[in-house]
């Protein structure tokens, strides 16, 4: 964490200054706004935190709740959201209060008595070491709130305007502010009481009912639901050794039980097996009680046994995978013919089980991926084509999910006599752990997002998915610093200098770093006037050599950025290879060293050598349409 660089701090650190639109921020909702987002779920909330960290935006978010959410129903916190949660300044203090995933029992029949249930393989939740983070389980209501105070603590001092309804919206192209939208204020829905507000752009992150998704004219479409669970979170007294490991039972009865250990040492959660859902019968399966539910908890879990103390929440679903065609406004007949101005994310544009742990998780990054876009045109940084690709990036990601979902549920309800091989469930767990750990995300080549021509020369940073960090040493300090938990979501770009072997002061990394720092077509060069490269670029350099045999006298200045009102210099932009750790052989680095481009969102944008400053300006003439002055860097 950096502070100090605009004068001494004498409280919390995380408290940034306010700045542009947070200075006298107004209590109420304005007339006017740059981007207005309907709901506060995990999409809308990522969403607009992100955005607090643009100063000159108006973000507003509004949820028709009363107040913020007290109990939440998804709790599975993918290893890929925890990566992001540290980009927003709370995966270690999230991660102290949840409950960790470390491994997973799978339980069968007894083949001698299938009326038992006995435990059968216990694989390790992440045998791969995908990330340096774990798989956590954590009430939804928790990450939100942690959303609320890192927006809060932003530059914006943005907050939820909770007692606002979404009616409808209207679009007009040629105003400043071209849609329209009537919010009912539901602080009091008897008076019917209604205003009209307008903004530039809006977010529909309001559920699975979405109002926003039927303005745009999106359906959702897919397969009809037709197998039930009833899902409770629990306190209970139990002999079943298992309750506080991740379990996935399945007993001779035909049923079924994913039990979930919850936060706190004591709670859990189980999706209990309420078999398949007859034709006309939903509305006789969505009345099924409570106790009924306990009943054929205790049935499959025979001879073991479950006494419920007490039912924090529960409800009844049936297993349905829907998806919209498009996650804009924009008609596929019309496609990049005009811009976007609606968006909707998470629930509003796909819907699947809750068994993959993945509803949160993909909405969050639906809003991540939209919102950092959001802010670059709005500020001017990137051409208002950029926002076509939210759409084109995250239905495919959508539908890979509910095709995964589709699979892992139907492996779930399966009778086990029906599996070829009784080992079928846990191995399918296994082979496909990296998806549900959130890490098979890879986008496809568009204008950010570069061709993998030179991929060779960072094999272990494949380009289009996420940034995996690793091990380096901050050369200032000689702490052992992971290279990725120093990226903020501040809306930066990164832009990671691998060098060749050669001195700091000589060699291709040498020679790219006078490039960066003084040629016109120096991405670094088209930040307008008043603004300096270090606000839109993370320059950071990365040495073959040990720390000790770097002096940072003979470090180009690039990597020594001033910042602050007394150009104080950066001194954590430059790292070395860790003593114990090579970086380079760990991700494939050539030693001729590479340039890796990440985008704000995490997800790797390009892989370059020292010596492509040609392809480096094109790349970002693309991505930023080269629309602002020279630099005054």
């Amino acid at each position: 964490m950096q502070f100090h660089h605009h004068g001494y701090v004498s409280g919390d650190p995380r408290v940034l200054p306010a700045a542009g639109v947070g200075v006298d921020r107004p209590e109420d909702l304005p007339e006017e706004m740059d981007v207005l987002i309907v709901g506060s779920g995990p999409a809308g909330m990522i969403a607009a935190a992100q955005l607090s960290r643009f100063p000159t935006i108006t973000t507003r978010i509004v949820e028709r709740r009363p107040g913020r959410l007290a109990i939440g129903q998804a709790d599975g916190i993918q290893a890929r959201s925890v990566e992001t949660f540290d980009a927003f300044g709370f995966a270690e203090r999230i991660t102290a209060e949840a409950y960790r995933i470390t491994e997973m029992a799978f339980w069968k029949p007894d083949l001698d008595d299938p009326r038992r249930i006995v435990r059968g393989a216990r694989p390790l939740d992440d045998t791969t070491g995908v990330s340096e983070y774990p798989h956590l389980i954590v009430n939804q209501a928790r990450v939100l709130d942690y959303f609320a105070e890192y927006m809060a603590n932003a530059p914006t001092r943005m907050r939820p305007d909770y007692g606002w309804a979404f009616q409808g919206l209207e679009i007009d192209d040629d105003a400043e502010y071209p849609v329209a939208v009537t919010l009912l204020d539901t602080s009091d829905e008897s008076s019917g009481e209604t205003r009209t507000v307008r903004a530039k752009y809006v977010i529909g992150a309001d559920g699975a009912r979405s109002a926003v998704r039927q303005a745009i004219g999106c359906t959702l479409a897919g397969n009809q639901a037709n197998h039930a669970w009833g899902v409770m979170d629990a306190l209970a007294v139990t002999d079943f050794p298992d309750i506080r490991t991740k379990c996935a039972i399945q007993s001779g009865s035909g049923g079924s039980i994913l039990l979930i250990p919850r936060e706190g040492g004591h709670l859990f959660r189980m999706y209990v097996d309420l078999g398949e859902v007859p034709s006309g019968g939903s509305e006789a399966v969505r009345s099924t009680s409570i106790e009924q539910i306990i009943d054929h908890a205790n049935t499959i879990l025979s001879p073991y046994r479950l006494d419920v103390k007490h039912v924090a929440w529960h409800s009844v679903y049936e297993v349905g995978h829907r998806l919209t065609d498009r996650f804009d406004d924009v008609p596929l007949d019309e496609l990049g013919t005009r811009t976007p101005r609606v968006f909707i994310t998470g629930d509003a544009c796909h819907t699947h089980s809750a068994k993959a742990g993945q509803g949160m998780n993909v909405s969050m990054q639906d809003g991540f991926n939209l919102a950092w876009k959001l802010g670059h045109v709005l500020e001017g940084r990137s051409p208002e084509s950029l926002l076509a690709t939210y759409s084109a990036e995250r239905q495919v990601v959508a539908q890979d999910l509910i095709d995964f979902d589709r699979e892992w549920s139907t492996l779930m309800a399966k009778r086990p006599e029906e599996f070829a091989d009784p080992s079928e469930l846990a191995d399918f767990y296994v082979r496909t752990a990296e998806f549900p750990a959130g890490f098979m995300t890879e986008y496809s080549p568009s204008a950010i997002v570069g061709e993998a021509t030179h991929q060779h020369l960072a094999s272990g940073f494949p380009i289009g998915k996420r940034f995996k960090s690793a091990l380096t040493s901050r050369v200032a300090d000689a702490n052992h610093i992971h290279l990725g938990h120093h990226a903020t979501a501040d809306g930066r770009w990164r832009i990671y200098v691998f060098a060749d072997a050669a001195s700091p002061a000589s060699g291709r990394s040498a020679e790219l770093a006078a490039w960066l720092q003084d040629d016109p077509e120096s991405p670094l060069r088209a930040v307008p006037d008043g603004v300096r490269a270090d606000d839109w670029f993370d320059v950071k350099i990365v040495y073959q050599q040990r720390h000790t045999d770097i002096d940072l006298g003979t470090v180009p200045p690039v990597f020594l950025p001033r910042v602050g009102p007394f150009d104080l210099i950066d001194y954590e932009k430059v790292y070395a290879r860790h003593p114990d750790v090579d970086i380079f052989a760990d991700r494939g680095i050539d030693r001729a060293g590479a340039v890796v481009v990440v985008r704000p969102d995490q997800y790797v944008a390009h892989v370059l050598p020292l010596t492509a400053t040609a392809e480096l300006a094109a790349f970002f003439d693309g991505a930023m349409g080269r629309q602002a002055t020279t630099a005054n860097a």
